[in-house]
């Protein structure tokens, strides 16, 4: 058994990480008191961007292709939350029909951009990022085998804006001000701290992020861009809730969801998971959810005023 979840893992870890730094990026949206459930269509505009860049690129600049398309797909998400963040913050919007809308708009436009530049639905790029052991921790008994061995340098870079979140929203001011604009925003207002700006800055953080994702999946197990990133925008909101509205807590949803998919995935191909019917794999992080939210929607830890429109002077 321990030689399968050593086999799995750098897959379970492919697929944890795009729906790390999406969920990241909804903590910061959501903890400032604006609900994105518009993540998944972020997650497809960074996805399209990236792809883009990259295939125009990897000819003339190969060396430095990737990483523009996700600075690309950075940027794209970044610009795209805007959209969300006027409606829902200048115009008070509905925020959940607000993120629907950008779902919707997301999935339509980057299509049609695709086949109005390329001439297909698609976008293949021709390289990707390299799976890389890291020489010397990859001898680490247990830990190495399942961290250092064929890894993404994406892997590294959103753990690194894992601990830089949890810093930033628990050890900065800045961090302090985003949170009290979910909690109690006519409070914050009353303290000198400028709410909208504060929620401007938690969407388009978590427009970044999306994009970033949407970017990761690109490079490293996707190489084609097809309009949809299956879902997973929805299963990053869902890890979100699931982690309490905190890091760390995201973190282990988000791994728990990544293995569960992968185990899915390779069901069929590992005799020990093949009795089991991969609908069934496939439901299970789900249906684990649900019943948390029902076991725990008592102690929810979500912000106060999420969701809640803020209007200058309300008591």
């Amino acid at each position: 058994m321990w030689e399968i979840i050593v086999q799995i893992f750098p897959y379970a870890i492919a697929y944890t990480i795009p729906l790390l730094i999406t969920a990241l990026g909804g903590l910061f949206s959501e903890r400032s008191g604006v609900i994105n459930i518009g993540l998944e269509g972020l997650m497809v505009v960074g996805y399209f961007c990236t792809a883009i860049t990259i295939r125009n690129l990897e000819a003339v600049a190969p060396g430095t292709a990737i990483q523009i398309g996700l600075l690309a797909g950075f940027a794209g998400g970044a610009v795209f939350a805007l959209l969300h963040a006027f409606a829902s913050i200048n115009l008070n919007a509905n925020q959940v029909i607000s993120g629907t809308a950008i779902n919707m708009m997301a999935g339509a436009l980057t299509v049609y951009l695709a086949r109005t530049i390329t001439g297909s639905g698609n976008i293949q790029i021709r390289t990707g990022l390299l799976r890389r052991t890291i020489g010397g921790l990859s001898d680490i008994p247990i830990l190495g085998g399942l961290f250092f061995t064929q890894t993404y340098a994406t892997t590294w870079l959103v753990l690194a804006l894992l601990i830089l979140s949890w810093f930033v929203l628990y050890k900065t001011a800045f961090g302090l001000r985003v949170r009290a604009c979910g909690e109690h925003p006519a409070a914050a207002a009353s303290a000198g701290v400028n709410v909208y700006l504060m929620r401007y800055i938690g969407v388009i953080i978590s427009g970044a992020f999306a994009g970033l994702g949407g970017g990761i999946i690109m490079v490293t197990y996707s190489g084609e861009f097809s309009g949809t990133v299956a879902g997973l925008g929805f299963l990053a909101l869902a890890s979100l809730i699931f982690g309490q509205w905190k890091p760390f807590g995201v973190l282990g949803s988000t791994f728990f969801f990544g293995f569960a998919i992968t185990v899915a995935n390779v069901s069929q191909v590992i005799p020990e998971f093949a009795v089991i019917p991969p609908i069934i794999l496939r439901v299970f992080p789900y249906v684990v959810t649900l019943i948390a939210l029902v076991v725990f929607s008592k102690s929810s830890q979500a912000p106060k005023a999420i969701g809640q429109p803020y209007y200058p002077g309300q008591g």
